[in-house]
This record gives C-alpha cells, structure tokens and sequence, in this order.
C-alpha cells in the first residue's frame, strides 16, 4: 500500500521590515534614557577617584613633613614622594609612593607650597584642565576633602 504524504509546508515566518523598525525605535527610546544616567554615574565615579587620590597624596605630605621637618617645595613637588630631592631638601627621605597616579583624566596632580587654601595645596584641575567649572570640570582640592 502506498502512502503518499502531503508534504505541509508552512510559509516561511519572519519579521517585517516595520516590525523591526518599532524594535529599533523602542531601543533607542531606552538608550536614551539610560545613557545620560549611565554618564553620569561615570562623571561621579571619576570625581570620586580624584578625592580619594588626593586624600592619598594629603597623608603622604604629612608623613613627608614628618620624616623631613619641611613639605616639598613647590618645585620638588610631589614628586618628592617617589624620588629624592636631594640631602639638603629631604634628609630623612625615602620612598612613600611606588608611583605618583594620574587623575582620572590622565594628567598629572598638581602641588603648591605653600597653599593657598591649606598649608599646602594638592589639587587638579577637572576634566576640563583650566580653572574654575563645574561638575566633572570642577578643580577639586585637598581644601575640599575636608
């Protein structure tokens, strides 16, 4: 006996180009909303970085003055925690950093002795690099941290 099966094809099932029109307007609907949130959690976490780099550098120029009777000049800088200014300027100098850290926009922390908010200041000037602003371009100090 022959059995002949009728082959039951279904039409092939896809999305229509509309379709997935709507999808990708819903995601950048979402994208835009998340975004902004999502950058602004990275502006505060770099702000955050820079304080606690500073509240760093600030404890290792008080053991500095400790060990040394004096802060670093404004021209050995902080560069006095990872190497030595020489016997006149550090007599009891060694190492209190492996490495001086960047601020989180890669630039270099900036120091002045003495201070113009503090006895000495440590401080950077945000993502902007100049002075004054806001926000994530504000300068944050170790004047601030208090």
């Amino acid at each position: 006996m022959l059995v002949i099966k009728a082959s039951l094809k279904r039409p092939q099932q896809g999305f229509t180009l509309l379709e997935i029109m709507v999808v990708v307007v819903i995601i950048g609907l979402l994208a835009a909303a998340v975004v902004p949130q999502f950058m602004q959690q990275v502006d505060k976490a770099q702000i955050n970085r820079a304080k606690q780099d500073l509240r760093t550098l600030d404890s290792q120029l008080q053991l500095y003055r400790l060990d040394n009777f004096r802060y670093p000049s404004t021209e050995d800088g902080i560069e006095a925690l990872v190497r030595n200014p020489g016997q006149d300027a550090a007599p009891n100098w060694h190492s209190l950093l492996p490495s001086l850290p960047l601020d989180p926009w890669k630039n270099p922390y900036q120091y002045r002795y003495p201070g113009q908010r503090r006895e000495f200041d440590v401080f950077t000037l945000g993502a902007d690099r100049q002075e004054g602003g806001e926000g994530v371009n504000a300068d944050i100090s170790n004047a601030d941290l208090e």
